[in-house]
């Protein structure tokens, strides 16, 4: 399918989409918005095993195209709440609900609901060029795109504040020691990693990902007992699969398993 703003790509269980507005930081307008949700839409039912998010040129992701929402003047502001419901939120939650690892490989800057976008996803590994901004203080907007609930679970209330309030931009390799993000590279090496994690991933064992991406996610909800039943629950389920039977084959043969993600 031909897209305008994304280009997307599904092929050896690997989907990629690249953001792909680069004159403008790849900021989302309502075309892209629209562009990327119906990628996603297939990708449950295709034969990925794994997401790969990225953006164009120099940049990630810089949120929200402030131009796609000038008004002239005198008229009246844009609905700011239509469009974090419309649009933003159904991405996060399309997102963190992907029954495979997404992986948000951010090469530049992340900004806004940029930022957020990397951190809605599962593995977020940046080049060590890239910068993490919560610019929406710069705005008198609240995060959104669920920095709010993502930030202080990620680095804790008093950083979490700091980014939110002030909205410095923070490093790629201080994201990672905070906690922020799983990895900081050398740019040089970024490519290289990308390629071998998702190469990783499209060969794993999926299914079992997607219950543990499952079990984290919807564990943050639950107290210690319920989520020890949800593990029993899904170690039943998981101990039937064909995946499990593979990995135990292999162990005893001393062989690499031959996953399919069933």
């Amino acid at each position: 399918m031909s897209y305008q703003t994304i280009v997307f790509d599904n092929r050896d269980g690997i989907a990629r989409l690249t953001l792909n507005r680069p004159e403008r930081l790849n900021s989302f307008n309502t075309q892209m918005h629209g562009e990327v949700r119906e990628a996603l839409a297939g990708l449950p039912a295709s034969d990925a095993r794994v997401l790969v998010i990225t953006g164009a040129g120099r940049g990630f992701c810089a949120g929200q195209d402030l131009n796609d929402r000038a008004v002239a003047p005198g008229e009246a502001p844009p609905d700011l709440a239509a469009s974090i419901e419309q649009h933003y939120k159904p991405l996060v939650l399309s997102l963190r609900a992907l029954p495979m690892p997404v992986i948000a490989a951010v090469n530049g800057v992340a900004a806004g609901a940029g930022a957020n976008l990397a951190l809605a996803c599962d593995v977020v590994i940046a080049a060590r060029s890239a910068v993490f901004v919560q610019a929406f203080a710069r705005l008198g907007l609240v995060p959104d795109s669920g920095g709010t609930w993502s930030l202080p679970r990620l680095v804790g209330t008093a950083r979490a504040i700091g980014l939110a309030f002030l909205g410095d931009k923070l490093a790629a390799s201080d994201a990672a020691a905070w906690g922020l993000i799983w990895r900081c590279v050398e740019d040089a090496e970024f490519p290289q990693v990308i390629e071998d994690l998702a190469r990783h991933f499209a060969a794993a064992p999926t299914r079992g990902l997607a219950r543990t991406k499952q079990a984290i996610y919807e564990g943050l909800g639950r107290t210690l007992a319920e989520q020890l039943d949800i593990e029993r629950d899904y170690q039943g389920e998981l101990g039937r699969s064909a995946d499990y039977a593979e990995g135990v084959a292999a162990f005893g043969a001393k062989r690499t398993p031959r996953f399919t993600g069933r």
